[in-house]
């Protein structure tokens, strides 16, 4: 299971075999069921997670009691609330799976560690940040100036895993739509 981050990694960056087994021993496996919490508004978050099999959606409730996807998860992607795992504050957001899934997880304190005592393990989370921040500049860019047929365009063009895996409901609340509206927009596409 690990040699699946490894492999990761080494798309990115170059660590020494040293530091990159010492890296790969802090992480522990976790099995998550199907709508199964990672983590719940209100609890501290406390690790980070690397997706090795399944799909996870972060989501918050608004005041109306609506929820609201932030974002998607998949094989390959590293998954946390950001804001409670880096200020450890309570969680605003919640984690859930949105289908069976396997997570590699490690602590704040273990990768505060490894980060500060290897410059490419540095790197990759470095890379894999800028990866992130793109993508949520991109979405927040596309929401603001595209038609709601041309975001789920843009979104399926890009994403073509998601579309398959994750329920309508929940796509139309990542995009900002009701799910009558994506509704709407799927049948006009079938025509």
């Amino acid at each position: 299971m690990k040699d699946q981050l490894k492999n990761h990694i080494l798309q990115f960056a170059n660590p020494t075999e040293k530091e990159l087994q010492s890296f790969l021993d802090l992480f522990d496996l976790k099995s998550i069921e199907n709508k199964e919490y990672l983590i719940q508004e209100g609890q501290y978050c406390r690790h980070q997670y690397f997706i090795l099999k399944g799909c996870f959606r972060s989501f918050f409730v608004n005041r109306k009691g609506i929820e609201k996807v932030i974002n998607f998860g998949i094989e390959n992607w590293w998954l946390t609330d950001f804001d409670g795992f880096i200020n450890q504050t309570p969680s605003e957001i919640n984690i859930q799976a949105a289908e069976n899934s396997q997570v590699l997880k490690i602590s704040k304190t273990q990768l505060d560690i490894i980060l500060t005592n290897s410059l490419e393990l540095n790197r990759y989370f470095r890379i894999i940040l800028e990866k992130v921040r793109i993508a949520d500049q991109r979405r927040i860019q596309f929401m603001y100036s595209l038609s709601g047929e041309e975001l789920y365009q843009v979104f399926c063009d890009h994403n073509p895993k998601f579309v398959q895996r994750i329920p309508q409901y929940m796509l139309a609340s990542y995009l900002g739509f009701t799910p009558e509206f994506l509704s709407k927009i799927r049948a006009r596409k079938k025509l």
